[in-house]
């Protein structure tokens, strides 16, 4: 492991900041701009790289500034393209990040998907990512430099980034301002239309209708995973807080302020929520959103009961969806051979060795 360093992060200045720090080392505000080009459009993390800055400039810059700050402890590469990386942070702590492949239509589509906390409080009982508990957010800089290590190794690929969701670790809208700032950071600096930025909740209503106020145009993902309120309170403990009606209604006035038409995410569960009536419900809540359905296939996790039901099943639930009117699809699983499901890669790391619990904000 490298040797964590006290230098400040460079992706954790906004640009007027760059600029600041960039006036006391007395260079033109343009070199800001040439730096951020090189970060952001070049994906260089080596000042080196920057070959049009004066070589005294970019010795200070070495000197005072690192560009990423977290470690890459492992890479695996799934059947089909699907890519995870497990990054450690200055203080020790761990997270994953995952790039997703998809070719339709003759174009390719490469998505990262991003985390946005160290572990999760919502403790939803499939989930890997909860077990353990809620280590601490993460910062602007360690979300943005996961999609630009996943844009940098698609580069080397002669490939693009295409697509970003907020479905990683954590939940998203816990951690607000730093999600906010990082899609507008990410849609700026990456060229990526906020169209195809998509935020995942497992459902805070003050936060929805918050987000429907900043203007990103966004696409809204709730994590829904049951269609009635007793089951969503067996699988998310946060449900027993968080009214399921309440939810509902946030959605609902988000499209209405937005436009924007919200995504249900629906895991199905082996024998928990893939029953006849389940479809029934969903197909119900969806129309009434007017929401598109994503339906997954559980990735199983070793510690945990639960079962990936069979693609029959699976087939069959979608299928009573859409005799129901509902507008929904069947999620092409992947990386079932990457760890791919969010926190397993973590946490067979962590069943190999000693883990430390960080301190930090949380």
């Amino acid at each position: 492991m490298a040797s964590p360093t006290d230098k400040p992060c460079l992706l954790e200045l906004d640009g007027g900041r760059l600029a600041a720090r960039l006036e006391e080392l007395a260079q033109p505000a343009f070199r800001a701009r040439q730096i951020e080009r090189w970060v952001y459009e070049c994906h260089a993390h080596d000042f080196r790289a920057m070959t049009d800055l004066p070589r005294t400039l970019r010795e200070k810059l070495d000197l005072g500034f690192d560009i990423w700050q977290g470690e890459l402890v492992e890479r695996r590469v799934g059947t089909g393209g699907t890519t995870k990386l497990l990054l450690r942070w200055r203080d020790g702590a761990t997270t994953e990040t995952v790039m997703i492949p998809a070719d339709a239509g003759g174009r390719a589509r490469r998505t990262v998907c991003l985390s946005t906390q160290v572990g999760c409080d919502v403790g939803c009982r499939f989930c890997a990512s909860g077990i353990g508990g809620m280590v601490r957010n993460l910062t602007v800089g360690e979300v943005v430099e996961q999609a630009l290590r996943v844009a940098a190794g698609l580069d080397a690929a002669g490939e693009r980034l295409s697509h970003v969701v907020f479905m990683g670790m954590g939940e998203p809208l816990a951690n607000y301002r730093v999600t906010v700032e990082a899609v507008r950071r990410i849609s700026r600096r990456l060229g990526i239309g906020r169209r195809r930025i998509t935020v995942s909740t497992v459902g805070l209503p003050k936060q929805i209708l918050a987000l429907a106020e900043e203007e990103l145009q966004a696409t809204l993902a709730l994590s829904l995973h049951a269609p009635t309120a007793e089951l969503r309170r067996r699988l998310i403990p946060w449900a027993e807080a968080i009214d399921l009606d309440g939810v509902l209604a946030a959605c609902r006035e988000y499209f209405r302020r937005t436009g924007r038409e919200v995504t249900l995410e629906y895991c199905l569960l082996a024998g928990v929520n893939d029953h006849p009536e389940h479809a029934d419900e969903l197909a119900r809540i969806a129309k009434q959103l007017r929401a598109h359905v994503n339906l997954m296939m559980y990735n199983p996790v070793l510690e945990l009961p639960f079962e990936r039901p069979s693609r029959g099943a699976a087939v069959g639930f979608l299928e009573r969806l859409r005799a129901a009117g509902a507008n929904a699809h069947l999620r092409h699983s992947r990386g079932l051979d990457a760890d791919a499901a969010c926190g397993q890669l973590r946490r067979r790391l962590q069943s190999t060795t000693t883990p430390s619990r960080s301190s930090g904000s949380g």
